[in-house]
């Protein structure tokens, strides 16, 4: 922070300002989460080779109104920490608590770049939205490093350049003429975004993105007094700054070039022959409308092993569909059985064309056996983990035994 909680520009904003919209009521939320199988899906997206666990120390770095409060309904047996410095955020998420009984839940008014003075270590921290927003990140993000555990996982998220352009315009707009996030400067500016040129970045985005369904949340996208965004090179930057190393991209397939279709075209050869880096920042460019960049990072120094699924590994592999993974059989171009999506995917066409013993395959896995049990190939196992269809627990440890 440039000063104390609740002198920074943008602490001030956000108390004016509370992100997200403020929810009351977590019942449908817990319901979603009470299966065990959701919380073994992400362990395995963040630990794919250690034995399940949900007790583990949760940080949510910048819980803003509700996020805490979610992650300790989402695993009663974690002990969840939120830090903001936000005060009315944090009496936002203390509602919750109260109202949800939420027990394992404790919340401090703290800056990022301050969390070492908790004394305490974590298994999972989760900072989504938050790092751009600090005059520094790559210092908050070092700070977060010094609390996460030798085996923990960082979600992160960071916006990203070119998916915003349109964001970025209008925000330097508002610049220029001095818009103010106050009610009627904002209803000023919601008529005025009602008749943008249909060519502008910004349009799509008006539609389909939910920041700008509610005022606080379009003061937050369009009126932040601070905020950066990253390319993919500059986020593999920030993290080598910060003493972190990238894992994963939380949803993989939108940065592959075997997903999709730049698979199909010319230059899919070309972008298989840069380094991965350089892959990932291609396919953000061939896609163009990238607003955010989320993936998972670990310390420089864990040694836990990653997924492979090389030919002596990938038999001994334990499968789990992903909850937003559907197999769609409308429409199909002949020769298909089905088409496999992940609905939580906006790219239209990061689909899975399956053949009939394809589609066998899909529908056998269950989460409890390998997939050396269910085919005799593992080709088709990797290319579902491509397309964000399947977690795998690489840790010897059969899915029944966590659930």
């Amino acid at each position: 922070m440039t000063a104390t909680p609740g002198e920074d520009a943008v602490s001030q904003f956000y108390e004016a300002h509370p992100y997200p919209p403020p929810v009351r009521d977590l019942d449908a939320y817990a319901r979603a989460w009470a299966a065990g199988s959701r919380r073994r899906s992400e362990h395995l997206r963040l630990w794919p080779s250690l034995p399940f666990r949900d007790d583990h120390a949760i940080l949510v770095a910048g819980c803003g109104t509700s996020q805490a409060a979610k992650y300790a309904a989402r695993y009663p047996s974690a002990r969840v920490v939120g830090i903001d410095v936000s005060a009315a955020s944090l009496s936002s998420t203390r509602g919750l608590a109260s109202r949800h009984g939420l027990n394992n839940l404790e919340l401090h008014r703290l800056a990022i770049e301050d969390v070492e003075s908790l004394g305490q270590s974590f298994d999972h921290i989760v900072c989504t939205g938050v790092l751009h927003h600090l005059a520094d990140p790559a210092t908050g993000l070092t700070a977060l490093r010094a609390v996460l555990a030798p085996s923990g996982a960082l979600d992160l998220m960071v916006y990203a350049r070119y998916g915003r352009t349109g964001i970025t315009m209008i925000q330097e707009y508002c610049r220029l003429l001095g818009v103010q996030p106050g009610t009627d400067e904002i209803g000023d500016l919601v008529a005025t975004l009602r008749e943008l040129p249909l060519g502008h970045p910004i349009r799509h985005l008006l539609h389909t993105t939910r920041d700008f369904a509610d005022d606080d949340a379009l003061a937050d996208a369009l009126l932040n007094p601070r905020e950066q965004s990253y390319t993919v090179p500059e986020v593999f930057d920030l993290l080598a700054a910060s003493g972190l190393r990238f894992d994963r991209w939380a949803r993989q397939a939108p940065y592959l070039p075997q997903c999709g279709a730049i698979s199909n075209l010319p230059h899919a050869l070309r972008i298989a022959s840069l380094t991965l880096v350089e892959q990932f920042a291609a396919m953000e460019l061939f896609r163009g409308t990238m607003t955010r960049h989320s993936l998972v990072a670990k310390r420089l120094d864990d040694v836990t092993p990653t997924v492979s699924f090389t030919a002596q590994q990938w038999r001994t592999l334990v499968p789990q569909r992903v909850a937003t993974a559907v197999a769609v059989e409308d429409r199909l171009p002949p020769g298909v059985a089905a088409a496999l999506l992940n609905r939580a995917h906006t790219d239209p066409d990061l689909i899975l064309f399956a053949t009939s013993a394809e589609r066998a395959v899909f529908d056998a896995i269950d989460g409890e056996r390998a997939c050396g049990e269910i085919a005799e190939g593992g080709g088709f196992f990797e290319r579902l983990w491509w397309h964000d269809l399947i977690v795998v627990d690489a840790s010897g440890a059969r899915g029944a035994q966590s659930r």
